[in-house]
């Protein structure tokens, strides 16, 4: 049986470093900035939205960068003009209030895990090899298949390619979620946070951070 996540918020990818552990261990770690904190834009309720989430706002932009609903929506909840909206869906929105400011050190503390989504790198069109790790064929003695795709299919039957085949196409540039990350360090005083490993996308990117969900033992059916 899996647990629901908690409130997570949304931070800024500002790149990697190496972080020294005081027994001297090195540890790759991801610097993850939070510009202008994360606000509650709104919070819905089983009652009005037939589900309970919080909706979180997150980096300071002109009024001008906004149109006038997104404008409304936020000054309704006595918020500043804000780039990014998300909901975090929970079991209770109890102490949750529209124009609170979520503290990250509230949330999390140094050796928690997290689960850690953004957009990946996009890296264009490529080739099978580089984008599903398929073979090359031989390189010498005549042969003429190097890099091609190869076969994708019988003639007569099926008479098609299946969907879902792997073939060259559009590589990255897609959600993704690398999960049970570890806090490594939260510095209060720069607003950074440390988190152990590699995370999607590059310097600038939006994440999104949440508490790792904890799945349990399977139950054996009686």
């Amino acid at each position: 049986m899996s647990m629901e996540a908690g409130i997570g918020v949304m931070g800024t990818k500002l790149g990697m470093m190496t972080f020294f552990e005081p027994d001297g261990t090195v540890v790759p770690v991801t610097v993850v900035g939070f510009r202008e904190g994360n606000i509650v834009a709104q919070v819905k309720t089983a009652a009005t939205d037939g589900y309970d989430a919080v909706q979180v706002g997150y980096r300071r932009v002109r009024d001008r960068k906004l149109t006038k609903p997104e404008l409304g929506h936020l000054e309704k909840a006595g918020a500043i003009p804000m780039r990014h909206l998300q909901e975090f869906r929970l079991q209770s929105v109890d102490g949750f209030e529209p124009g609170q400011r979520l503290v990250v050190e509230d949330i999390f503390k140094e050796g928690d895990l997290v689960d850690v989504s953004g957009n990946s790198i996009g890296k264009g069109f490529q080739g099978g090899i580089k984008r599903h790790n398929f073979r090359r064929g031989l390189m010498t003695h005549g042969s003429k298949s190097h890099r091609a795709l190869g076969s994708i299919g019988a003639g007569t039957t099926p008479g098609r390619v299946y969907k879902g085949k792997k073939m060259p196409g559009r590589m990255g540039g897609t959600k993704t979620k690398i999960r049970k990350l570890k806090i490594v360090k939260i510095d209060s005083e720069l607003r950074v946070v440390m988190i152990k490993g590699a995370v999607p996308g590059k310097p600038g990117n939006l994440l999104r951070i949440t508490p790792a969900k904890i799945v349990g033992k399977n139950i054996p059916k009686n």
